[in-house]
């Protein structure tokens, strides 16, 4: 009987550390908001040698975050595994001399989010060493890394309880193995009970919106604005994160050099890249990515520089952020600095027209207006 008693203790203390960590991972999560504790009960049944089945209790632990749409991450934190081991069982250990147990374990989940192919997990534990008291129950504690899993389909998503295993170790007060060795033992859920210990509907992506553009752009070294007008697709690809960007009409600025000589240029902004950027409050941050062309520069009426060759060495890259009041629906202000780099290809006055551009400082004013699609 005390063989039986310890085999049991081993195979039950590492089954409900096992199954309270895979039942913590889907318990924290299928709570309705972030940082919401969780403390749930589940019932498995154990292969013990000698013995047979026995039936185990488990207690689980721990705080979650949902994602709120596609491209978000599921995460768990605050796991902890607390396991009460009966008076039989430990009376059953210290017969064969055990003082203390330890141990790793390992729980099976499946993901399935939305229509993509089942996604099998696998949660590594540790159970700590805990001291075995001469009679009465006791607990042990696991704890271990869940992984962090980013769902990238919209739709159904579960999460549901797979395979337990467990490996359990007692040892005598100066560290060496009692006759039991190690134990490793298989459990399974109790029928009656629900496998699934998440599921939800992960909402679509945030819908997309289309801009009218009006506003300007300030030209810090030349001492002057060209009015702008266009459009800024924004198509969400996350939660947070979105593609597209303003396309500008070609602007035109007025200038006077040394505050009386007249000049006008002819400014056109050219994606450079992929463009996007992060979804913010109510509002976004974009980030786009272009190259200023100069089709026609003039001075006192004269043409100095005309073609569209005549544009920055480098891309810019600005940031925009939108401005108090700013909703998706409704618009609102868009502002952001930028820098232009030194001029190429502008003919033999080159290297003067670029000092009448190149520089940080330079801006856009933006008011951004819904528009039909």
């Amino acid at each position: 009987m005390p063989l039986r008693a310890n085999v049991r203790m081993l195979i039950a203390a590492g089954l409900i550390v096992l199954i309270t960590a895979g039942c913590l991972l889907f318990v924290a999560v299928r709570s309705a908001a972030a940082g919401t504790p969780v403390d749930k009960k589940l019932s498995f049944t154990c292969p013990f040698p000698l013995i047979g089945l026995q039936k185990l209790d488990v207690n689980i632990k721990a705080d979650f975050e949902v994602p709120t749409a596609p491209g978000g991450t599921l995460t768990t934190s605050g796991l902890t595994i607390t396991v009460t081991v009966p008076d039989k069982a430990a009376r059953g250990l210290n017969l064969v001399g055990a003082t203390t147990i330890e141990g790793t374990a390992a729980a099976g989940v499946t993901l399935v989010n939305g229509d993509a192919n089942p996604l099998p997990v696998r949660i590594p534990l540790n159970v700590a060493t805990t001291d075995l008291p001469p009679s009465g129950t006791f607990s042990t504690v696991a704890t271990g890394s869940v992984p962090t899993i980013t769902l990238a389909k919209a739709g159904k998503t579960t999460l549901t309880v797979g395979d337990f295993t467990t490996r359990l170790t007692p040892k005598k007060a100066d560290g060496s193995f009692t006759g039991l060795g190690s134990f490793t033992s298989d459990c399974a859920l109790d029928p009656g009970q629900d496998p699934v210990l998440l599921a939800f509907e992960l909402g679509d992506k945030p819908a997309g919106h289309r801009y009218a553009v009006a506003g300007k752009t300030g030209v810090k070294a030349l001492g002057a604005a060209a009015p702008l007008a266009g459009t800024f697709d924004l198509s969400p690809t996350a939660a947070t994160v979105f593609s597209g960007g303003p396309v500008f009409d070609k602007a035109h600025a007025d200038f006077r050099l040394f505050g009386f000589l007249p000049g006008t240029a002819d400014l056109e902004f050219v994606a450079e890249g992929a463009q996007g950027g992060d979804l913010a409050g109510t509002g976004f941050v974009a980030r786009p990515r272009f190259t200023t062309v100069l089709p026609l520069v003039t001075l006192v009426g004269m043409p100095v520089s005309t073609g569209p060759s005549c544009r920055t060495s480098a891309p810019s890259t600005a940031e925009l952020r939108t401005g108090d009041g700013f909703t998706m629906a409704k618009g609102g202000a868009l502002a952001g600095t930028y820098s232009l780099a030194p001029l190429t290809g502008c003919g033999a006055f080159t290297s003067y027209v670029s000092t009448l551009f190149q520089g940080d400082g330079n801006t856009f004013e933006l008011a951004l207006t819904p528009r039909q699609a």
